[in-house]
């Protein structure tokens, strides 16, 4: 079932990350929302850690997405010069392709990641 969990928060983070890009850029790429997709399936499997406080929970989502955006921009913006963004211009930040400051927000946003992703765990649950 887990599988089928995995494949769930890729293509609802896909789904919700092209949407925070639209609304925060104006405009997304596919391999964003590749990218959010896979940076939701990581922060599922953090949120579903039973035994793992929710602080400790966000520190966790936070930095496996922005080590996910930094690994993306590595191929995406420097290996295939596609220039998708560049944070070169943003204090602290790791060959413009992350920085502190959005690492931050991925901090705040999740919070409601994981309340999200453990709400599509409860729902295969309640369906299985």
């Amino acid at each position: 079932m887990m599988g089928l969990e995995l494949l769930t928060a890729l293509a609802v983070g896909g789904a919700i990350y092209g949407v925070i890009e639209m609304l925060w850029r104006g405009h997304t790429h596919w391999s964003m929302i590749l990218t959010g997709g896979v940076c939701f399936a990581f922060m599922y499997l953090v949120a579903v850690q039973p035994n793992l406080a929710r602080p400790i929970r966000y520190v966790w989502c936070a930095v496996l997405v922005t080590a996910v955006e930094f690994v993306s921009g590595g191929v995406f913006n420097r290996l295939l010069g596609w220039h998708i963004w560049d944070y070169s211009h943003m204090r602290l930040n790791l060959y413009g392709q992350v920085c502190l400051r959005y690492s931050l927000y991925w901090f705040l946003l999740s919070v409601p990641g994981c309340a999200l992703a453990r709400l599509i765990r409860s729902s295969f649950f309640l369906s299985g």
